[in-house]
């Protein structure tokens, strides 16, 4: 039975609505939802009284703007549309009105008090300082601590959640703080550094949580979350390439008078900047998405090539040369890195890209990043395994073999499903699917990295 064409109109026309609501301040995606409902009982509405579905989805925009502000602004950046005459109301000024400032004070202030949290340590004497190797192990591993759960509740105050999920995410906290406090870390030792770099992880997925607002466990919530997260890098970037500037300046004007900043600047303007810039670069992603997402599928589509080209430029010396990879604890993180970044690219991809649009040579070119990105990973699993079998198991080979292990398996099936989509024998949906629902794995592995290799590894 075919669908109405009438029908297939609506849907586009509701479809284009909630995917610029998605991308604007004026409004969170977690709303999103409540306000498609409350448009399509508008709909359906207007539709028993007598009207056409195109008909009655315009009268129900028009109700709509005349309570949403962003339905308005919607129907101006679509001049051509009759949206604009419909819903497009000014307000008493000729303009519409600009959204309220408390966001930004709020997340001014939470950074500040990141800031203020990252030298609380110091009252205690516990300094920042890479020489005193306890201190600087304390530092590495609760330095997720000093800003997540403050973003946390900025996003808990954003979203408005209950009190049960806030209990929830405040209990994740705590039992992150214990288990990165509670273990007799062997100074500089190699189950310290895998929980300095495995905490954060699990912890942003709990900051995932906050962030979706009671839309985690949908798709839509956890594939908004992974857009978040790499606008704020994006912007991170740009805030931290800023500061060096800044930094560099500062240090030179006051050298020119004789005082050496250095001191300060290593003690208290770069951590605490660090770590209020988080803050800072999560409010811009929430006030500024309009700007920023023009910028990130270009850069995805400028790197993914590149990558690419890396990686077969990898397997090709590789086979060429016949050497093994030397696997060193810095060369395992590096290696582990480079397939992240890689796995990134196709995240953001997905998550940037027309569900509805045909494939094209962009998708070809994600289908090589992929399948050499796979392969890549193979070589170095069995690189690590051979190395286990050779040596023995320390948790740095321990922790590289799970985490290889994980990103082979979602590599593997993200080919598979990739290919289908790309011969016209699978819908891109089911990749996103996919991604979206293999985001908790990573955070499990994370957690248990934390919890059970100190033990387990004698927390050498």
């Amino acid at each position: 039975m075919q669908t109405p064409r009438h029908a297939v109109s609506l849907e586009e026309q509701i479809d284009q609505w909630r995917s610029y609501l998605r991308r604007r301040q004026a409004i969170h995606s977690v709303d999103v939802a409540e306000l498609e409902k409350r448009l399509r009982e508008q709909v359906a509405v207007l539709v028993d009284a007598g009207l056409a579905a195109d008909e009655a989805f315009l009268v129900a925009v028009k109700r709509m703007g005349n309570l949403d502000a962003l339905s308005r602004e919607f129907a101006r950046e679509h001049s051509e549309r009759l949206w604009k005459q419909l819903v497009l109301v000014p307000s008493d000024s000729g303009e519409l009105r600009a959204p309220g400032r408390t966001d930004a004070i709020v997340a001014f202030c939470l950074a500040v008090g990141a800031a203020v949290a990252i030298k609380m340590p110091a009252l205690f004497g516990v300094q920042l300082d890479e020489h005193k190797a306890e201190d600087a192990g304390f530092y590495a591993r609760n330095l997720s601590l000093f800003v997540l759960p403050l973003l946390t509740v900025y996003f808990v105050w954003k979203r408005r959640l209950d009190a049960r999920t806030l209990l929830w995410l405040a209990v994740a906290f705590a039992a992150a703080g214990v288990f990165a406090n509670v273990y007799p870390f062997t100074a500089r030792g190699s189950t310290e550094a895998l929980t300095a770099l495995h905490l954060p992880i699990a912890l942003w997925l709990v900051l995932g949580i906050a962030y979706a607002g009671g839309r985690w466990s949908q798709i839509g919530g956890r594939m908004d979350f992974i857009r978040f997260s790499g606008e704020l890098f994006i912007y991170y970037v740009l805030i931290a390439l800023g500061g060096g500037v800044l930094t560099a300046f500062m240090a030179m004007i006051f050298k020119a008078i004789g005082i050496n900043v250095g001191p300060f600047i290593g003690a208290w303007l770069l951590p605490c900047g660090a770590a209020g810039a988080v803050l800072v670069a999560s409010w811009l992603t929430e006030a500024k998405q309009s700007v920023i997402e023009n910028m990130a599928p270009v850069l995805t589509r400028l790197f993914t090539p590149l990558f690419a080209a890396l990686l077969l430029t990898f397997l090709g010396a590789l086979m060429w040369t016949g050497r093994g990879i030397d696997i060193k604890r810095e060369v395992l993180i590096a290696f582990d890195l480079l397939l992240v970044v890689v796995l990134g690219l196709l995240l953001y991809s997905i998550s940037a890209r027309d569900l509805r649009s045909p494939p094209g040579a962009f998708d070809v070119l994600s289908v090589v990043l992929v399948v050499t990105a796979l392969f890549a990973d193979g070589v170095m699993l069995g690189a690590v395994a051979a190395r286990i079998r050779e040596l023995g198991f320390t948790p740095n080979r321990v922790a590289a073999l799970g985490v290889n292990v994980i990103l082979l398996v979602n590599l593997a099936w993200s080919a598979v499903l990739y290919l289908r989509f790309v011969r016209g024998r699978g819908s891109f949906a089911s990749l996103e699917k996919w991604q979206t629902d293999y985001l908790p794995v990573y955070g499990a592995w994370a957690a248990m990295v934390v919890i059970l290799f100190p033990p387990l590894f004698r927390y050498i």
